[in-house]
């Protein structure tokens, strides 16, 4: 199955999930609004969101495929049951564990992440809830993912990718329950825990039409192959999540500004799409064939598919980043002023998704970048370099927003200025890596597509700047309604690219038609 192919199955599905994730969060953004109460229910996804992105959208599992994998074709598949039956034990347990230890000291463990509102008891006090509510949703998806490694090993890409529609489906009904911002938060705390045990249910069921049957009940044993999973697991896992990890350090900062984790998260909803849609897309897909390249020593496979890969990847990219610098605010209001979110909470969070946006290729890159170290389950240089940009996003993001705090800024727009810096950071050192190495070279090809791309972009970028110009004109003469005008323009900048793209060949037809093949 091409790239093009599985990317697309790894999309379409990813697609659905976050439109139904868009309706969500335009829903529960309008009923809990920003402020102490947003920000305690934007504390509670925290770790959620970590722990979805860490595992069900390609880390972990961008770590433990290439262990079962070459097991898998090497021992045979008992032996490679073995192996996952193992993991899932001990991961199990270890999960456990620390979702049971979290609950008890989630006040504390609360200081590192939100310590700028404890004052507020009773703001804290809600965040405290929540998060209890949605931790173990921790233990879910360790075992979701570890069933994604499976199936995705096998390049069965669908559940995988299938499965977080089901958080969205769950939380959407939680923000009919309630008018009143406080039991809309509850409600949406339980919808997560619901949604986990439903995603990890799935996949396990999945799994076993895969006849790979694996069970819990069991003493969990570290075993020679459970340590090789988790000396690749952990630091894959950390590497793959250094972006999540700095979004974490920037949450904590903003949390001395009341209102600030609620225009990051809104914002965070918008850069993120290309991220899930793209990056993640794209990782998964080339991940196998990077493995069994890597195994064969089939230098050529290798190159092809990273050329194709991240050639892919940045012209489904660019022309999102293009489109978040060029109209930020217009987008958060288009989406999510509403209800509690005012039109001058759009204005703060704009701010920060522009300077988020020019960041947006680093994020995707690293998703595309970091599985060709994977395949050589070379997993720590990844890590080393995101703990890097960690450091950078604490030190950069702490010293902007005390700085812009001293000269009258809000100090939140230099977290997002420090993520997208340690971004960059990342993802040039991981492609310089690759090329000192000599494990990748970019081709002729890939230099030439991105340039068709940055052009294409540009083009679109003009047309949408032209109809943000004259939105006001559209409002009066096609269409009374800024949610439906502002579809109109969204829907011109995509034809835009989407011809531009043609005629540059940044999209060829050809990988549309290797995409619909089956």
């Amino acid at each position: 199955m091409s790239i093009a192919r599985n990317t697309l199955v790894q999309s379409s599905l990813t697609l659905g999930s976050r439109v139904l994730g868009m309706v969500r969060d335009i829903l529960l953004v309008g009923r809990i609004g920003a402020g102490p109460i947003g920000d305690a229910w934007a504390t509670a996804q925290q770790f959620p969101n970590l722990f979805r992105r860490i595992f069900a959208e390609g880390a972990f599992a961008s770590a433990f495929v290439p262990t079962y994998a070459r097991t898998l074709e090497s021992e045979g598949p008992d032996a490679a049951k073995a192996v996952a039956q193992e993991a899932l034990r001990v991961l199990f347990a270890a999960t456990a564990v620390l979702t049971i230890v979290a609950q008890i000291f989630m006040p504390w463990v609360l200081l590192v992440i939100h310590g700028g509102q404890a004052d507020n008891h009773r703001a804290y006090a809600l965040a405290v809830l929540l998060t209890r509510i949605t931790m173990p949703y921790l233990t879910f998806m360790a075992i979701a993912a570890l069933m994604s490694g499976v199936l995705n090993s096998a390049e069965r890409f669908i559940l995988s990718a299938g499965a977080p529609t089901i958080l969205n489906l769950c939380l959407i009904p939680a923000a009919f329950v309630s008018v009143e911002p406080v039991t809309t938060a509850k409600a949406a705390a339980v919808a997560y825990f619901i949604a986990g045990m439903l995603q990890a249910a799935l996949l396990w069921w999945g799994v076993r039409r895969q006849k790979v049957h694996l069970g819990l009940i069991g003493w969990p044993r570290i075993t020679p192959a459970v340590r090789r999973v988790m000396r690749l697991a952990i630091p894959g896992t950390i590497a793959a999540s250094g972006t999540q990890i700095n979004i974490i350090v920037s949450q904590s900062l903003a949390s001395f500004e009341v209102g600030a984790k609620s225009w990051l998260y809104a914002a965070d909803r918008l850069y993120q799409l290309p991220l899930g849609l793209v990056g993640v897309a794209v990782g998964v897909a080339i991940l196998p064939r990077l493995s069994r390249a890597a195994r064969n020593e089939d230098h050529h496979t290798g190159q092809t598919t990273m050329d194709e890969g991240i050639g892919l990847a940045m012209a489904l990219t660019l022309p999102a980043a293009v489109a978040l610098l060029i109209a930020p605010v217009f987008l958060i209001e288009a989406f999510f002023v509403r209800g509690a979110f005012h039109g001058s909470d759009a204005a703060q969070s704009g701010g920060a998704l522009f300077h988020f946006a020019w960041g947006v290729p680093a994020f995707v890159l690293i998703k595309v970048l970091a599985p060709a170290f994977f395949a050589r389950e070379d997993t720590r240089t990844p890590m080393r370099f995101a703990l890097v940009s960690v450091a950078i996003n604490t030190v950069l993001g702490a010293g902007l927003f005390f700085w812009l705090n001293q000269h009258g800024t809000q100090g939140f727009v230099g977290l997002a200025i420090a993520t997208s810096l340690a971004a960059w950071v990342n993802a040039l050192a991981l492609a310089g890596t690759l090329v000192a190495r000599g494990w990748y070279h970019p081709g002729p090809v890939l230099i030439s597509r991105i340039v068709r791309s940055l052009v294409a972009s540009g083009l679109m970028g003009g047309v949408v700047w032209w109809l943000l110009q004259n939105f006001q004109w559209i409002r009066d003469n096609i269409i009374d309604s800024k949610a439906f005008a502002a579809g109109i323009v969204i829907l011109a900048g995509g034809l835009t690219y989407a011809v531009a793209a043609l005629l540059t060949g940044a999209i060829r037809i050809r990988d549309i038609r290797q995409a619909l093949r089956s």
